[in-house]
């Protein structure tokens, strides 16, 4: 004899199921994540003070520099602060959409979402020093020192451009989408191309180079899950 149990309240009626498909909102904020990503890139790299020569081996000279790019230092801040907050959002909802289609038992999805993970702290820790810098350079009163500012000259242009953890997000992507159809083919062939890149960029000691390749690659990939990833819009 088999004995079949049903929940209280079940007996007798179908499963409820939902007609909704996911929310895209992990995907546009990707999107954010990448431009906002691009233009502190650019931001940061207004800040030159110990790039350039006029004000090599000077540190005072460096520091007056740094009041000079005070609106490039206050536009990396927060640009990279908001691509920071917005990549955590775009790596659990890549992770969620990768879940749905990848094997049960396969490490993508968390590994992509480590990668953006990754990337949000080296973005996290390179604005660290910006507002006691902005404060300091501009303040009559600072205690701040000469050779504290040329180490945050150097900070700035160093630790946020290490979007390597992007980079394995992108080859995550790439094995997901390729291997397994857990994405559309073109934006694992985009994936793998943009990912490779930023992988290798960032494991050689040209690691900072990745910044370059990294928000592009975010950008370019998040574009393609808020509007060319048909299945998922579909809700399957």
């Amino acid at each position: 004899m088999t004995h079949t149990s049903t929940a209280p309240g079940t007996l007798g009626l179908a499963p409820v199921t939902s007609s909704h498909a996911p929310s895209r909102l992990w995907a546009y904020a990707g999107v954010a994540a990448g431009l906002l990503g691009t233009v502190g890139m650019q931001a940061s790299l207004g800040v030159d003070a110990v790039y350039d020569e006029r004000f090599a081996g000077d540190p005072q000279r460096i520091m007056d520099r740094l009041e000079e790019c005070v609106p490039s230092i206050l536009t990396f801040h927060t640009t990279t602060m908001l691509a920071t907050v917005l990549l955590l959002v775009f790596g659990a909802g890549l992770r969620r959409r990768l879940r749905q289609q990848a094997p049960a038992d396969s490490l993508l999805p968390d590994v992509a979402l480590g990668g953006t993970f990754l990337t949000a702290v080296a973005g996290l820790l390179g604005a660290g020093f910006t507002t006691e810098m902005v404060f300091g350079v501009t303040n009559d009163d600072s205690k701040l020192t000469p050779e504290m500012a040329v180490v945050f000259a150097h900070w700035i242009g160093t630790i946020p451009w290490l979007w390597v953890g992007a980079g394995v997000t992108g080859i995550a992507v790439a094995v997901a989408a390729l291997r397994h159809a857990a994405a559309p083919r073109w934006i694992g062939w985009v994936a793998a191309l943009l990912g490779g890149v930023t992988l290798l960029a960032g494991l050689s000691p040209l690691q900072y180079m990745a910044g370059f390749s990294g928000p592009v690659l975010v950008l370019v990939a998040a574009a393609g899950f808020a509007f060319g990833d048909r299945a998922a819009h579909a809700g399957r």
